[in-house]
C-alpha cells in the first residue's frame, strides 16, 4: 500500500519537483525531497496542516511565496519529467525513506554550514548541498506514523 494517495499527474509533478531542486545532487538527493514532499503530505501538522493532495503540497503558498522555490524561480520544474525520474518519485510516493530526511519537513542549501535548527525545527542531517529538519519532539506525530 502506498504511502499516499496518487494518480499518474502526481508522479509527474514529484518528479520535475525532484529533478528542479536536486538534480546536481544525484539520485540519492532527488530522493531526500521526495520524502519532503510526501512527508509534508502525511505530516497534517505545522505549517503543513489540511495538505490533502501533492498538488497542494507542491503549489502551497506561505508567506506570500511557494514553499518550493523551483516553483516561481526554477524553469527546470517547468520542463516535463523524465521515466528515470517518475522512477524515484513513484518510489517516495509508494515506500521509499530514508535518513537523513526520512521524517524531514524542511531542507534548505544554507550555501555555509547547516545551523543546528532551522526556525526552531531540529537538524537531523546533510546530503551534499541540502540540510533536513524534521519537528521538534511532539509537535507532529502525523509524519512518524503516516
Amino acid at each position: 500500500m502506498p504511502r499516499v494517495k496518487y494518480i499518474d499527474n502526481d508522479v509527474s509533478l514529484v518528479a520535475r519537483m525532484m529533478r528542479a531542486e536536486a538534480v546536481g545532487e544525484g539520485n540519492q538527493g532527488m530522493l531526500y525531497v521526495g520524502n519532503v514532499i510526501v512527508n509534508r503530505l502525511v505530516s497534517n501538522c505545522l505549517d503543513f496542516k489540511d495538505l490533502r493532495t501533492i498538488e497542494d503540497v507542491i503549489y502551497q503558498v506561505q508567506g506570500g511565496n511557494f514553499s518550493f522555490e523551483a516553483v516561481q524561480k526554477g524553469n527546470l520544474f517547468y520542463q516535463r519529467a523524465r521515466s528515470s525520474e517518475k522512477r524515484l518519485a513513484k518510489l517516495t510516493l509508494d515506500y521509499w525513506r530514508q535518513h537523513p530526511a526520512k521524517y524531514a519537513l524542511w531542507y534548505f542549501n544554507p550555501y555555509a554550514p547547516c545551523p543546528p535548527t532551522w526556525y526552531g525545527q531540529p537538524f537531523t542531517g546533510q546530503f551534499k548541498n541540502h540540510c533536513f529538519y524534521e519537528p521538534a519532539p511532539d509537535t507532529c506525530e502525523g509524519v512518524y506514523t503516516g
